[in-house]
């Protein structure tokens, strides 16, 4: 039995935790997830479905739920590179340009914090999906992800890795005075970021 401990951890977090923790097993076996919200309860029993797991779950306090799958003979384990995240992964982009343009530090549009949140969990989940984008670009707010302090640079780092192109505007960074801290990717200019754009078969910003 192999226990998880995700409390605190943001979607996907916890599916991609638990996915790590059930190819370990090598096979039949059981693993415990805790996590601090419902909603990572219904993300982890959707994993388990679409998998044909055993899943049970229980509150064990206000804030703490405990999920344990049960991996049997028959179960399909998940692949090194499968996505299993909170949306169903997305079709194959083999065959298309796929550009991400992320132009601001936060998602969305309400609360700052909440956004700079959804946002590393979206740069997180990119980096875990079956096929990465051919580039991601930065600029404006967005810039200052790829430089230091930036939470996301793991993240970042993982997509260039993967085979990522990964750009950030040059007048953006002189503009904030941060073209000295870049820590991963290129700069490049706006020209090239408007073709990037303009030629994506998906174009997509968050």
């Amino acid at each position: 039995m192999i226990l998880v401990n995700a409390m605190g951890d943001a979607c996907p977090v916890p599916v991609v935790k638990t996915r790590n923790a059930i190819r370990e097993l090598s096979g039949p076996g059981v693993v415990q997830t805790l996590v601090d919200n419902e909603i990572a309860v219904q993300n982890l029993a959707k994993m388990a479905a679409q998998k044909s797991y055993g899943v049970q779950w229980e509150q064990q306090a206000p804030s703490r739920f405990l999920v344990t799958l049960t991996i049997g003979d028959g179960a399909q384990a998940p692949a090194e590179d499968e996505v299993v995240a909170c949306e169903a992964a997305s079709p194959s982009t083999a065959q298309r340009k796929v550009v991400v343009a992320v132009g601001a530090a936060v998602m969305g549009i309400g609360g700052d914090e909440l956004g700079k949140a959804l946002l590393k969990g979206f740069l997180y989940a990119l980096s875990q999906q079956e096929a990465v984008p051919d580039a991601v670009l930065f600029y404006n707010g967005g810039a200052a992800l790829t430089c230091e302090a930036s939470l996301s640079l793991e993240d970042i780092r993982t997509l260039e890795t993967r085979g990522a192109e990964i750009l950030t505007c040059g007048t953006c960074l002189n503009f904030y005075g941060m073209t000295d801290k870049l820590r991963v990717g290129n700069v490049t200019n706006m020209y090239a970021i408007a073709e990037h754009m303009t030629q994506a078969d998906l174009l997509v910003k968050p």
